[in-house]
């Protein structure tokens, strides 16, 4: 039986991991800060689909509480064969108003966080020959996106030659790029459904996020961009000079 540990999983894409894993028959365990949160969700899930759900409260920004995550990623009793990178939130593109505490935590969770959860998942993966990786980035990669964009990235670029330098010993990475998806990312940034500056059919549905992901990601695709226009858009974005692609990155929060 395949486990699967996913980061940021008490909401949103993280959410949605935890429940499309489960409906292939994935073990899980679940990790986020919110514990109570986490437990109705495990709860929900063991009795949907038959599968044990282990929460591993935890607050990936503190180095004690993150490390709990790594000991249970390098536990060979319980091997994790599926890790999925999802944690993250959303600062306001103003960097030069931003605490530059806040961008430093930004950039942990979005950087340091996934490196040191890859780094312990992968030893074990190796010593199988077998693993998952799963880093959820987004299409702001592909365009100037203040800290946010630089963060994912590097996400990007690490992801795609991680995947071709351990593929061939068995473990894949990927990363998900995906555009404006209806969570409550946005409304954590205090913009209510509609109001965050975004047309609607840039919008996309989280179950067709991640189950295209997963495919992407079964495929041993190194990068998984959901959605034909979201496609397009990353490679328009790249065609363009930066002042036109940075103006268009400001759109939306």
């Amino acid at each position: 039986m395949t486990t699967a540990l996913v980061t940021g999983a008490s909401s949103g894409l993280g959410a949605e991991y935890a429940r499309q894993l489960a409906a292939r028959g994935a073990d899980l365990v679940l990790v986020a800060r919110d514990a109570s949160a986490l437990e109705g969700r495990a709860a929900a899930l063991r009795r949907e689909y038959g599968v044990d759900a282990e929460v591993l409260a935890a607050d990936l920004l503190t180095p004690r509480q993150r490390e709990k995550v790594e000991r249970r990623l390098t536990d060979p009793r319980r091997p994790v064969e599926v890790l999925v990178n999802n944690a993250g939130f959303g600062l306001p593109l103003a960097f030069e108003r931003n605490g530059i505490e806040r961008e430093a935590a930004h950039l942990a969770l979005h950087v340091e966080v996934p490196m040191r959860l890859t780094h312990a998942a992968l030893g074990p993966m190796l010593e199988r020959g077998s693993g998952r990786i799963v880093n959820v980035a987004s299409i702001a990669a592909f365009m100037p996106r203040s800290t946010y964009g630089a963060c994912k990235q590097w996400i990007v670029s690490f992801s795609r030659w991680a995947d071709v330098a351990y593929k061939d010993r068995g473990v894949t990475v990927t990363a998900v790029c995906p555009g404006f998806t209806h969570t409550r990312f946005h409304e954590r940034l205090g913009f209510p459904p509609g109001e965050e500056g975004i047309p609607a059919w840039m919008w996309l549905d989280v179950r067709d996020v991640v189950s295209e992901s997963l495919r992407d990601a079964a495929r041993g695709r190194s990068v998984s961009v959901p959605s034909l226009r979201y496609k397009a858009l990353s490679k328009l974005v790249g065609l363009l000079p930066d002042p036109v692609s940075a103006r268009l990155g400001q759109r939306g929060r």
